[in-house]
């Protein structure tokens, strides 16, 4: 059961916050329509979960080797080749989701050392900003195991 919670971490996250971004969306055309008011918090909570969304959909494209990939010149490289290429392109995404967690823990410890807060709740920013690192942390983690498996299935 535990594996199954972990092979599939990103779908059952994405499901949640999928859900309460839906329903306060609908809360918000809801009082939109009926007060004339929309609510200003319904925007600042379904717009920091997109990000969360798009970093959780990122490591399932990873984990599920779905990602978008021009392979034209891939397809005729030999198998050497596409050993090496492999490499390079997961080493590249790891590099650039390591400068993503780095950046981000510098935003969350900057948004929790000025006290920054969201307009709408009040909200410590840092909050919303925080899963940034943290999801590339699992977007890494997400990489090297999709490599692992081509290299240990060697379908490249």
């Amino acid at each position: 059961m535990f594996r199954k919670i972990c092979d599939h971490f990103e779908e059952i996250t994405g499901a949640l916050i999928l859900a309460v971004m839906v329903s306060v969306t609908f809360v918000n055309v809801v009082t939109r329509y009926v007060i004339i008011y929309p609510l200003a918090w319904t925007e600042e909570i379904t717009v920091s979960m997109f990000v969360w969304i798009v970093l959780l959909g990122t490591s399932v494209a990873f984990r599920k080797n779905a990602h978008l990939a021009m392979t034209f010149i891939y397809d005729f490289m030999p198998l050497y080749l596409k050993k090496i290429s492999l490499l390079i392109a997961n080493s590249m995404c790891v590099v650039f989701f390591a400068l993503l967690i780095w950046l981000g823990s510098v935003q969350v410890w900057d948004e929790i050392e000025l006290g920054v807060t969201s307009e709408a709740l009040a909200i410590p920013t840092a909050v919303y900003s925080a899963g940034i690192p943290v999801f590339s942390v699992l977007i890494i983690v997400r990489i090297l195991q999709s490599c692992r498996d081509i290299v240990r299935g060697g379908s490249y």
